[in-house]
């Protein structure tokens, strides 16, 4: 049959669309670091977003598969799904321009972009929140120490506590020693005792 895949037409939707939702970012969330940008950009691009997004309008359907492709599950294949949104952005913009791949990524990767997201990109990681608001008046760094984990090991709840100067500023649970160090690190932004 000799037709081409999408690789290129993949290569050219991908740059697009980084390119669309920074500028986007950088005119509408003004108070956004560059790092938090990054973040935020990073999560509405990512293969799971992209995947949503074909999901939704029922991409899978289309796919044109060779028939190993199709044997072992190829149309719902995150990745094959998340690349043909980014093939569909290249095609929409060598049909009709930048503004029609503009309307296109603003309808399904930007509307539910709003000020909720840009703050939670904001604070997500409270524990380098927390270091930053620390330094600004100390040159030390809180401690974190793991208080207890309890469960099987299949779901484990770990308990962590942050530290500074030997004073407990907050206490965290959660699936992981990570997660339960930023719940930790959350709750001693909030309780600002430090």
């Amino acid at each position: 049959m000799g037709l081409e895949s999408n690789e290129r037409q993949e290569f050219l939707g991908d740059s697009l669309l980084g390119a669309i939702v920074a500028e986007h970012l950088f005119l509408n969330f003004k108070t956004l670091s560059e790092g938090k940008m990054s973040k935020l950009k990073a999560s509405l691009v990512c293969e799971d977003a992209l995947n949503e997004i074909a999901k939704e309008l029922g991409i899978g359907k289309y796919l044109l598969l060779g028939k190993g492709e199709e044997k072992n599950g190829g149309r719902n294949r995150k990745s094959n799904l998340a690349d043909s949104i980014e093939a569909i952005i290249a095609a929409i913009y060598l049909d009709g321009g930048i503004e029609p791949a503009k309307v296109f990524v603003g309808k399904f990767v930007l509307s539910g972009v709003k000020a909720q997201d840009a703050l939670r990109a904001e604070s997500s990681d409270y524990k380098t929140s927390l270091q930053e608001l620390i330094q600004k008046t100390e040159n030390e760094y809180p401690q974190y120490e793991l208080i207890s984990e309890s469960g099987p090991d299949h779901q484990k709840i770990f308990v962590a506590a942050v530290f500074f100067k030997g004073k407990e500023l907050g206490r965290g649970r959660g699936k992981s020693k990570k997660e339960a160090e930023q719940e930790a690190a959350k709750q001693a932004i909030e309780r600002q005792i430090f």
